[in-house]
């Protein structure tokens, strides 16, 4: 069959990220279409993160004509598992758009996952709920067979009588049975130059699936409470294979918890010495699990440049409440050992959990002065479906239960403050993180121009300007 895969973000339509211009590959669905081709399918890709509006498809609907439209979005990529309305928007103007044309449409995503009675309405065939490589595989084979969908797991369909949901498949353990993603289906210059303004290009590898941890705010719509890794051996294979097909600098590890099972870091970081392989990386970790055994030797060794650590709070009554099963001290340790081991520690922070007061705000913002981690990402805690705290907060979730974008971060129920706290919130920690920042940078010998290149990530045009602005012409910028 010819299959023409898409996804369901579009960078134009979140201005944050458009701005930051750090965009990634859609990761899984390259995954998906190279599983599917595997099978000898006819293959195309669409790809949205650089489409102006949802109708930008009708090109490659029109020249490669299509009989099935597959929507599987990226779900190693935080910004799908937002689910912002955006994005849902647009991506049921591209089902109206296949439908039109009388093309079949199956979705994947963390938003149709939520509500997929909304997307089987406005005309998707299938939505598949879960791990979705083996029920995609089913549904094009039902469909090639001409037989029905009632015996295929984890997927949900409409019958005359109304929504038909199938059990669930079992998710897949050993993942080194996937081939490689399709990297040939990218145009990858279009990434190489919306990263050009920061100096180097980053591609993303998932290396896991899932997370085993139950922070009760953390949404798992696709892969679900449970871990299960690639080989270190397969990894080292990917990352070769890629740099034969095209030059990166950086890599971004997209797993939820890199190296989490016993001795997978210590092996990569030697298969990756043993075949003279020099990558430089960044990662999603756990404190306590970095104080484990040699793990951030092995880390330094491998290449391991930023580790982002989910801190949330200040607040042990906080973490608590979230069910972190993390401590204060435990951040304060890691962050200590990953400066000593040449690492730069990065803070997810949280604000707005429930029951959190001015006390524990005052505690992370002490953290973060105390401790100085390379960077920082603040957000509010924002109810998603499948979690407890949704359930904790659904009866407050009135017409608005999703984020319109990845800037938005409202708080859409009763909070210990009104939600303009919260935003002015965000906007001083991340004012006096980087001036923080820009004192340590000159007592450490910075110039003044190196420490505005530092606080603003711009270009030196950029730079220049406010040199000029604050009358520093003289300093070379």
């Amino acid at each position: 069959m010819k299959i023409l895969f898409s996804h369901s973000y579009y960078l134009a339509l979140d201005p944050k990220q458009s701005i930051q211009s750090k965009p990634y590959p859609p990761l899984a669905t390259l995954y998906a279409a190279s599983y599917i081709r595997e099978q000898g399918h006819d293959i195309a890709l669409f790809d949205t993160n650089f489409a102006k509006a949802a109708d930008d498809i009708i090109t490659s609907l029109t020249n490669f004509q299509p009989e099935v439209l597959v929507l599987y979005d990226d779900g190693f990529n935080y910004l799908t598992k937002m689910c912002l309305t955006n994005m849902r928007k647009a991506t049921f103007e591209v089902i109206k758009i296949a439908k039109a044309q009388g093309i079949f449409v199956v979705i994947s995503s963390s938003d149709s996952s939520d509500h997929y009675t909304e997307y089987l309405k406005k005309g998707a065939d299938i939505v598949i709920l879960g791990e979705g490589e083996e029920s995609l595989k089913a549904v094009i084979d039902a469909k090639v067979n001409h037989n029905d969908f009632d015996k295929i797991e984890g997927i949900v369909y409409l019958e005359p009588e109304g929504v038909k949901k199938n059990g669930p498949r079992k998710v897949q353990k050993e993942l080194d049975q996937f081939p490689f993603p399709a990297w040939d289906l990218i145009q990858i210059e279009d990434y190489k130059n919306a990263w050009k303004k920061h100096g180097y290009f980053s591609i993303n590898i998932a290396t896991t699936r899932g997370c085993p941890y139950k922070c009760n705010w953390c949404a798992k719509p696709i892969y679900g409470n449970r871990y299960n890794s690639h080989s270190p051996a397969y990894i080292v294979s990917l990352i070769q294979h890629m740099q034969n097909l095209f030059e990166f600098d950086h890599i971004w590890f997209c797993d939820d918890i890199f190296g989490l099972k016993p001795n997978w870091t210590q092996e990569f970081n030697q298969l990756l010495r043993d075949n003279d392989i020099k990558i430089l990386y960044k990662i999603q970790s756990r404190a306590d699990l970095l104080l484990k055994d040699d793990t951030l030797l092995a880390l330094d060794q491998s290449g391991c440049d930023e580790v982002w650590i989910g801190a949330e709070s200040g607040s042990q009554k906080i973490l608590d409440a979230m069910d972190k099963g993390t401590q204060v001290e435990q951040i304060v340790d890691a962050t200590k050992k990953m400066k000593e081991n040449n690492i730069k520690p990065c803070f997810f922070l949280q604000f707005g959990y429930l029951g959190e007061e001015w006390e524990d705000i005052q505690q992370t913002l002490n953290m973060v002065s105390n401790l100085m981690p390379h960077d920082i990402g603040v957000s509010v805690s924002y109810p998603l479906p499948g979690t407890p705290f949704y359930d904790m907060v659904k009866n407050e979730l009135k017409d608005k239960a999703n984020w319109t974008d990845s800037d938005e971060l409202l708080i859409m129920y009763k909070s210990t403050y009104r939600a303009k706290f919260y935003k002015y919130l965000h906007r001083y920690i991340h004012h006096n993180f980087r001036s923080n920042q820009a004192r340590q940078s000159l007592k450490n010998g910075f110039k003044p121009h190196q420490v505005l290149r530092f606080m603003y990530h711009g270009t030196k045009a950029q730079i220049g300007s406010i040199l000029v602005k604050y009358n520093m012409k003289n300093v070379e910028a």
